[in-house]
């Protein structure tokens, strides 16, 4: 179970510190309660509270890559803010929200825009070699694919009842794609961290999970 409290403070240090210094903007609160309530609609399986979270804490493991932190924070809030599994531009859609939602909160045009860059980079997890914020954001949401067998397996089980309105064959043969899209890249990890810690673990999942999809 999500810790709402402390979802909502990690909210609100991640906003101040992406707004102009010794700027007054409004409560934070709001911003944070909409957000939360977003990644806790009832159509979400694995892109809820739980991922939003392990997103932010590998981000923390990640915080010295990046060139600017907050921005990576507050992407990471808005990255899957909207989503419905039966759609395709959840991420330009979360990306517009943010467009529309941090000027409001106080956050200067440049940040703001980083940040809605950060979240259409999730649309292909594929940094350029010098975007550091973009490395640190699209390790932190592929860290998943490193988990312990069991909880990799949560994972996947989870984004089968995502997608629950697909037929079986369907889903198995467009998953296997996605994992063989991922498994044909040089580097599914961008940052030093990423690629000594979760690199071989991640490709060993992948490719057990594509053998039991094909087998």
């Amino acid at each position: 179970m999500a810790d709402l409290d402390a979802l909502r403070t990690r909210f609100t240090h991640a906003l101040d510190a992406a707004r102009t210094p010794d700027a007054d903007g409004p409560d934070p609160a709001p911003y944070a309660d909409d957000l939360l309530a977003r990644w806790q609609e009832p159509q979400r399986r694995y892109h809820t509270l739980t991922h939003l979270t392990a997103v932010l804490d590998h981000i923390d493991v990640l915080e010295k890559y990046a060139d600017d932190p907050a921005a990576v924070r507050l992407a990471a809030w808005f990255h899957d803010a909207v989503y419905l599994p039966d759609r395709s531009e959840n991420e330009e859609r979360s990306a517009r929200l943010a467009e529309r939602a941090l000027p409001e909160a106080g956050v200067p045009e440049a940040r703001t825009a980083e940040v809605a860059r950060l979240v259409r980079l999730t649309v292909t997890h594929d940094p350029a070699d010098d975007d550091r914020d973009g490395q640190v954001l699209c390790d932190a949401d592929l860290a998943i694919l490193a988990a312990p067998p069991s909880a990799y397996a949560a994972y996947t089980a989870a984004v089968r009842e995502e997608y629950h309105f697909v037929p079986s064959d369907a889903f198995r043969a467009g998953r296997a794609a996605i994992l063989r899209q991922l498994l044909d890249l040089p580097r599914l990890f961008r940052t030093p961290h990423g690629a000594a810690e979760w690199e071989p673990t991640a490709r060993y999942n992948l490719r057990a999970e594509l053998e039991l999809l094909t087998s």
